[in-house]
């Protein structure tokens, strides 16, 4: 069974498990009155543009079709250019959004009030996934990993799959005496940002460098590629190699079960969204009310959790220039964090729904996006 089916699975699991799906619908649609209109009945026109996180691309999709099929007066354009790419678009004025694994950082939220509006720009969470560890080697689907280890492979430390620090591990498994290819993003990505959080986090006496969203030019190993799919690409075509992307793409490939605590852990929708919700808001100046960026606890003990994960939001600014945009904007953001919208995501993805309460919180939030004075 690939990944993304074991995800998917997981992902409805959760909804029960976690109550994670809310307990109605918002429709793009809705008016007042709180019927759904049908397509018919749509009074939304006009063009959104948005840039950046490739992992959520197929879940972007997704939300596209849905919306666009009951509003075919509006069109939704999104390049999966990668989060930094994104992040740069939209404080340019080159997108109306943008699309990020990782959230704007203080000088980035300073900027946005030039673009956006002097309350900047509002981060509203619309993807969480877990990353994969993944892997080809053939006849291993799984292997179990802590922290210390998958960082001395990516550090170019740990080189040959037969290593005593992954044989160890997995008793089990046959592991051929071979090179571990590393691959990484070449591109700056919140993929990759959340990875070097994680190791940063759990193990900062291993992985002593910085997190970020481009990777580090002191580790020169391995080979590179740009976007999601880039990498996964070139790990499926290279016997022996390794990378870290969004679990949505990982397909077939072989993924790492993580270890927390003392257990080990696979990743799951079901799983990710256990570690999401030990997150803290973040603050600070240039954010403004109601922003949800959030800082995951990477490196929990609590049982069941897959910290490896990431929240990829769509960033928003808090003001445009008319009442058309605000509208449209507005009825595309409620629809991908509705019910139906989270749905969606799941079945195209394997994503986690969003919690009942941060559902909540995210409608709140695309409420006091308005026209700018």
């Amino acid at each position: 069974m690939s990944v993304i089916r074991i995800v998917r699975s997981a992902a409805l699991l959760s909804v029960a498990a976690l109550a994670l799906s809310a307990c109605g619908s918002d429709s793009a649609t809705t008016p007042a009155g709180g019927s759904t209109p049908s397509s018919a009945e749509s009074t939304l026109t006009g063009t959104l543009s948005g840039s950046g996180a490739s992992s959520q691309d197929s879940a972007m999709q997704a939300w596209i079709a849905g919306f666009t099929a009951a509003n075919p007066d509006t069109a939704v354009q999104y390049s999966p250019d990668g989060s930094g790419a994104g992040r740069k678009a939209l404080l340019a004025g080159g997108v109306q959004f943008a699309g990020s694994d990782s959230y704007l950082d203080d000088e980035e939220a300073a900027a946005a009030a030039e673009t956006c509006g002097p309350d900047g720009a509002l981060h509203i969470p619309a993807y969480i996934s877990p990353i994969a560890v993944a892997f080809n080697l053939p006849g291993v689907d799984s292997l179990n990993m802590d922290a210390a280890t998958i960082a001395k492979i990516f550090r170019g430390e740990i080189t040959a799959w037969n290593d005593p620090a992954i044989a160890g591990a997995n008793p089990d498994a046959e592991l051929p005496d071979s090179a571990i290819t590393v691959v990484h993003r070449g591109d700056e990505s919140g993929t990759t940002k959340n990875f070097t959080e994680y190791l940063s986090a759990v193990v900062p006496e291993v992985w002593t460098e910085k997190a970020s969203g481009e990777w580090p030019a002191t580790i020169g190993n391995g080979e590179n590629a740009s976007g999601t799919g880039g990498v996964v690409s070139l790990v499926t075509s290279t016997e022996g190699a390794i990378t870290y992307a969004d679990a949505s793409a990982a397909g077939d490939l072989g993924t790492v079960r993580v270890k927390v605590g003392e257990d080990y852990v696979p990743l799951s929708a079901e799983a990710a969204a256990k570690a999401v919700e030990a997150s803290t808001p973040v603050t600070g100046e240039g954010r403004p009310a109601g922003d949800l960026a959030m800082d995951l606890d990477r490196d929990t003990a609590e049982s069941g959790a897959y910290p490896l994960v990431l929240v990829s939001y769509h960033v928003w600014c808090t003001t445009y220039e008319d009442q058309e945009t605000v509208d449209l904007v507005r009825a595309f953001g409620d629809y991908v964090v509705s019910e139906e919208g989270q749905a969606t995501a799941a079945e195209a993805a394997g994503s986690a729904p969003l919690s009942e309460a941060l559902r909540g919180k995210a409608v709140t939030a695309l409420e006091g996006i308005s026209v700018s004075k």
